[in-house]
């Protein structure tokens, strides 16, 4: 063999070696970036929220990651406060430089990131944020992917429903804050297309979510037949008690963000019967979708401590709309890339619930349905 043709072998071995280090299993970790509120009022929420995508997460790396990469969680706890939230994420882009953001929490949380840009300036990805505010779609952010409907489309779901089954005078308890706001104008416009206006309002501070007496003063004089509840678990629960005392007969409707589990145990089974919940993910305590029988498989798995509920149910979906955009980014996914497969989602099912998305629309799912908590603290579909 000529010294040329052994340069030749040489330099061939030393490429096939840097390609299969390259593509081979341990090269470094894909890293997605969480902020979640793990502690203060919605905690409960938070928790559900970083479990349902850390048991689908647990599974792909348990079957060989994506490409050999394992997928790395680096999650950081806001406790709902959205100047965390910004502190935070910034701290995450310059530290674990993940390739998306994935499963934040609140309004004014996603909101404080628009504001300053955090995501545009990144060139990334935030999946599945744990909103619906109008706000945060209108106009559309190109960083932002929804996979939940609007408050707007719950709210709406929830008057027409209710106008259906003859109920006239509604009201609506909300959050004084970018998300209760957003439920409220939901409500409202829902209602005006009907030629009807609310009877009442009434709002609560986001940081006292207990003290709900102004809300309960500004509605109960005004006897509605139906209360639209635009609030997280704790102020829900404890204007539902306060309704109840004053003998209010109203049919209570809350949108998805609450718990029926928080409910039940902050406002007493007898106070949450009836009680309506929009919500705007599959149904997932039975096996009829698909979906719903990997989740429940899943989180029995790897987060067996863990409660299944929408909250985790949602982000266990995320999670795998996520890494099948990181799949089709290929071996080497950059941020862009992830950012154009998931724009390129048109139905995306997976399994018994669909998502689109394209280049001009970041909303990809209008899907709501109505629950009932009925007898012996079981959600009624």
């Amino acid at each position: 063999m000529t010294l040329k043709n052994k340069h030749w072998l040489a330099a061939i071995a030393i490429s096939t070696m840097a390609h299969l280090a390259h593509a081979a299993p341990g090269r470094e970790d894909i890293v997605i970036g969480q902020v979640a509120p793990l502690t203060g009022v919605i905690a409960g929420t938070g928790n559900e929220y970083v479990a349902g995508g850390a048991a689908y997460f647990a599974h792909i790396n348990d079957n060989g990651g994506i490409y050999g990469r394992k997928i790395r969680v680096a999650v950081k706890d806001d406790s709902y406060k959205p100047d965390q939230t910004l502190a935070l994420t910034r701290q995450l882009l310059a530290e674990e430089k993940p390739l998306a953001l994935f499963g934040f929490v609140g309004t004014g949380n996603v909101l404080a990131l628009n504001r300053n840009k955090v995501l545009e300036d990144a060139g990334i990805a935030l999946l599945a944020p744990y909103t619906g505010a109008q706000d945060l779609r209108s106009p559309m952010n190109p960083h932002i992917f929804h996979i939940r409907a609007s408050y707007t489309d719950e709210t709406a779901r929830m008057v027409e429903h209710l106008h259906t089954i003859g109920l006239r005078r509604f009201a609506v308890m909300y959050q004084d804050d970018p998300f209760g706001k957003s439920g409220l104008a939901g409500a409202e416009t829902a209602l005006q297309k009907l030629g009807m206006k609310a009877v009442a309002t009434g709002g609560y501070d986001r940081t006292k979510p207990e003290e709900v007496d102004a809300a309960v003063a500004a509605i109960a004089p005004a006897n509605p037949d139906a209360i639209i509840m635009v609030s997280v678990n704790r102020a829900s629960a404890a204007f539902i008690k306060k309704m109840r005392a004053q003998g209010s007969k109203a049919r209570l409707f809350s949108i998805s963000v609450v718990n029926f589990k928080e409910l039940l145990k902050n406002a007493g089974e007898d106070n949450a019967r009836g009680i309506g919940i929009s919500q705007v993910m599959p149904y997932p305590y039975s096996t009829l979708a698909p979906v719903a029988r990997e989740f429940q498989t899943l989180m029995a798995k790897y987060q067996p401590d863990k409660v299944v509920s929408y909250a985790s149910m949602e982000s266990f979906i995320a999670a795998k709309i996520l890494v099948e955009a990181i799949r089709r980014s290929g071996a080497d996914p950059t941020r862009a890339k992830v950012i154009n497969q998931l724009e390129k989602m048109n139905s995306h099912d997976v399994g018994g619930f669909k998502v689109s998305f394209s280049p001009e629309n970041r909303v990809g799912s209008k899907f709501v349905e109505v629950t009932v908590i009925g007898r012996d603290g079981k959600l009624l579909r």
